[in-house]
């Protein structure tokens, strides 16, 4: 029987690459984002390429309102989700707190945490109700570590590995697993949106090394959902070979 995973931020990047390879591994996916067209396209070929049902969601996961009414629209046969796959998430600008931008950490904050803790509450409630399930949040070596001019960035993604840390305790006795799944440097759009669509800026962000894939994250996600249900990944941080934490990076 085909699970149902829910991929909160699916229009792009690691959202994706793990709705693509997810489909192909038995699994049904309901699959959210703002960018409706992106959605069409991702149901379209995942359709097309593999027997997975798939249901789209179109809202923006920092409306509370928004979230509520779109996972209440889902029919019936769709209101199960097996596992939440919390990826939704971004950084906005780099700069220091003297002359950081209110609306960039607003924007981070509300997607980064306020997104996560809306669209979690709905589904875990579910889960609870099921007695089981499994919620996967996308963290980053930026909650594990702070770099310069990350402050509010690396502020949100250490909240998530301390919500991540909360729901693991609360939800123990629900049988529902709770995993951090931490990336460091991935070659995806985060770093054309952190900085605003400058192409140039973002490149250089992978310049002289050889970065993770989106598609490499999602082959890590697969693995920490297809474990047997004694087994519970809590906290997996997967990096490039040329980068060892942070700020540290062998370019060529």
């Amino acid at each position: 029987m085909r699970k149902t995973v829910l991929i909160s931020g699916a229009t792009s990047g690691i959202g994706e690459a793990t709705a693509l390879l997810l489909a192909q591994n038995n699994f049904n996916l309901i699959v959210t984002g703002r960018r409706q067209d992106r959605l069409l396209a991702l149901k379209e070929k995942i359709e097309k390429d593999s027997p997975a049902g798939i249901f789209i969601l179109n809202f923006d996961i920092r409306n509370e309102e928004a979230t509520k009414k779109a996972i209440s629209s889902l029919p019936d046969d769709w209101q199960k989700v097996d596992i939440l796959i919390n990826n939704a998430g971004l950084a906005a600008g780099l700069s220091g707190i003297n002359d950081g931008t209110t609306d960039d950490w607003e924007r981070m904050i509300d997607t980064n945490i306020k997104g996560l803790l809306y669209i979690s509450k709905i589904i875990s409630a579910k889960m609870v109700k099921a007695g089981g399930g499994h919620i996967v949040n996308i963290s980053s070596i930026a909650g594990k570590e702070t770099y310069p001019m990350g402050n509010v960035y690396c502020a949100t993604k250490h909240a998530v590995q301390a919500i991540t840390k909360g729901m693991r305790i609360d939800f123990l006795k629900y049988g529902i697993k709770v995993s951090a799944v931490c990336p460091g440097a991935v070659d995806t759009e985060f770093s054309l949106v952190r900085f605003k669509g400058d192409k140039q800026k973002a490149g250089n962000v992978y310049k002289g090394f050889t970065p993770l894939y989106a598609e490499d994250v999602a082959q890590t996600i697969l693995f920490v959902v297809t474990r047997p249900k004694h087994v519970n990944i809590d906290d997996i941080l997967v990096m490039p070979s040329d980068q060892a934490y942070s700020r540290d990076f062998n370019r060529q």
